[in-house]
């Protein structure tokens, strides 16, 4: 089985969760795909720099200077960093963005209600499974980072869980994939103040409930969201787990089911 494993910007930014995150990345048996973000690093640098990091429901606005930033950022300084330490742990991994290969066309996000810039949802049908496929089967281990591109000569910032899920997606017609998004909670909880109180399963019907009931909120519920579109596409499995179960059995965390 492939697995798609999504790990979560507050572990990137923390020096040792990301250490102790991708040893067990690299314990991993099997081909898997690594997506990452990125986004404090990029804020931080983005303030180095004097640009203004706008945000709108938690979510980057990205004109021209900010796609810059978060290019470099993510794409190259995180991207490489990560490529390296895999490198280090024995993992032969190729770190690439969505222009790579033509590896992820996007469409630029229509400017209505709200303008985000140079943002871009993934096309999954045009995703290049051939690029990939022919990567994962060579024993590359992919780390992408969530930069896609129009087809023009545009560049796009794109959420990363969106990526993930198109990876995962798109690579389930060739594969039996497992897709994990993996954060800095211990999956999905009942309780946000209670860490222990996960959701050992969840399936699409209870989901809504969580949702109408207020348990599942901001943040949350654009991970859920994907998680389930990405099992009524083909993939074959979803888990919300946090980043240090990611070498345990079943990864404890929350299962995800379509039913």
């Amino acid at each position: 089985m492939l697995k798609v494993v999504k790990i979560g910007g507050n572990v990137v930014d923390n020096p040792e969760k990301l250490t102790s995150f991708l040893e067990d990345f690299a314990a991993l048996e099997g081909p898997k795909v690594l997506v990452h973000g990125g986004g404090k690093i990029a804020t931080t640098i983005s303030k180095a720099l004097g640009i203004e990091t706008q945000m709108i429901e938690g979510r980057r606005v990205t004109d021209a200077q900010t796609l810059d930033v978060v290019t470099m950022v993510y794409a190259g300084l995180v991207n490489k960093k990560i490529v390296a330490r895999l490198q280090g742990l024995r993992v032969n991994a190729f770190g690439l963005c969505g222009a790579d290969g033509s590896l992820m066309p996007s469409l630029k996000r229509i400017p209505n209600p709200i303008d985000f810039g140079y943002v871009g949802d993934p096309i999954v049908e045009r995703f290049s499974v051939s690029t990939a496929q022919m990567l994962i089967d060579s024993g590359y281990t992919l780390v992408v980072a969530p930069i896609t591109h129009a087809g023009t000569g545009m560049l796009l910032n794109t959420n990363a869980d969106t990526v993930a899920q198109t990876v995962a997606v798109a690579l389930s017609g060739v594969y039996e994939v497992e897709l994990v998004y993996c954060f800095e909670k211990k999956g999905v909880l009942s309780d946000i103040n209670d860490e222990y109180s996960v959701i050992p399963r969840i399936t699409l019907p209870e989901y809504e409930l969580l949702k109408k009931s207020g348990v599942v909120v901001a943040g949350m519920i654009p991970k859920l969201d994907n998680a389930f579109k990405a099992i009524a596409s083909g993939v074959k499995s979803v888990v919300i787990c946090g980043s240090d179960a990611i070498a345990a059995p079943g990864y404890g965390g929350t299962k995800l089911v379509g039913e």
